[in-house]
């Protein structure tokens, strides 16, 4: 399909496509190496993700290819959904189980209800202070390299929402000493979950940290639509076809913005930065669909028309008006 906006035929010796692939990230990954397995898998020079997943955690990475790219700002804002696994018993200099123990105490004493009465203090609109251990930058250094430096550095604290922590389930205590619980958890663009988990330990007066952490949701992504990063590379290998096929088209990656239908001749005014004119446009973005469905462009009412925010690639010559 070699529509503007829609997916083509990715694999070794074949163009880029553009679409949203769903990975199931697995651990001991960071995302950019995700996207760089799925850049050489499908041939795509052009490849970012829509939120970072920390090496250890696992679940739904969306990786923008070709065109989709310039969706990633979009995409990138909306709430995400996980799976924490919660350790009461020992805190950690990372917040996650990836640390060195910084501090131990009892967890025998605690009981689900004593859980479910603390989860309502961490919901909302909180300030959060990044964790040391973190790629945040300040002053124009990442974290993470103070931190393995032994340096401490003043952290501003920045506004985050949880929309939802439920407890789920609450393990007993475990041969190594710690006690698991388990969470459902659902927030807004960046959330670190493991400071909630490192939150709530101290809320119930036992150290604790993330031990393990799986997303489940992206956006208006879920993490049943995705693939292994393994079976990515063999249908790369051996089906292009079927892989094509789960890519999600930029059309619908935006589905939560309201369509604009719009003929050829509008499709190449877009390109060129002529605005649409509509009687009644939708306020706020939309998106531009060409006459085969494909996404043309995002575009924004401003004095009653519809300009151009971001353009996919430029229409195909037959698209043009004749005669032009």
């Amino acid at each position: 399909d070699r529509r503007r906006g829609g997916a083509r035929a990715g694999g070794a010796g074949a163009p880029p496509v553009d679409g949203v692939l769903l990975v199931d990230k697995p651990g001991g990954l960071t995302s950019h190496d995700v996207v760089l397995r799925v850049r050489r898998a499908l041939g795509n020079d052009r490849a970012g993700h829509t939120g970072t997943l920390d090496p250890a955690a696992t679940g739904l990475l969306a990786v923008c290819l070709g065109e989709a790219v310039k969706l990633q700002h979009w995409l990138a804002g909306g709430d995400k959904a996980y799976l924490a696994t919660v350790a009461f018993g020992a805190a950690t200099e990372t917040e996650d189980a990836a640390g060195r123990i910084t501090a131990r105490g009892e967890p025998g004493g605690l009981d689900g209800e004593a859980v479910r009465a603390a989860l309502p203090g961490l919901t909302g609109a909180l300030l959060q202070r990044p964790p040391m251990y973190s790629a945040v930058r300040v002053d124009g250094r990442r974290l993470h390299e103070a931190a393995r430096a032994g340096e401490e550095v003043e952290r501003a604290p920045r506004p985050v929402v949880v929309h939802l922590l439920e407890l789920l389930a609450l393990e007993p205590v475990g041969a190594d000493g710690l006690r698991e619980a388990r969470l459902l958890v659902r927030c807004g663009k960046g959330t670190y979950v493991r400071t909630l988990a490192r939150d709530l330990g101290e809320r119930l007066g036992v150290p604790a940290h993330l031990r393990a952490l799986r997303r489940t949701e992206a956006g208006p992504f879920r993490l049943e639509a995705a693939l292994p990063l393994d079976e990515i590379e063999r249908l790369a290998r051996e089906a292009p076809a079927a892989l094509r096929a789960r890519l999600v088209a930029p059309a619908d990656a935006l589905a939560f913005l309201p369509a604009v239908e719009i003929s050829a001749a509008e499709a190449l005014g877009l390109a060129r930065g002529r605005p649409l004119a509509r009687a009644a446009p939708p306020a706020g973005l939309a998106r531009a669909l060409g006459p085969g469905g494909a996404l043309v462009a995002v575009i924004e009412q401003r004095g009653g028309a519809l300009w151009p925010v971001r353009v996919l690639a430029p229409p195909p010559p037959e698209a043009a008006p004749a005669g032009r």
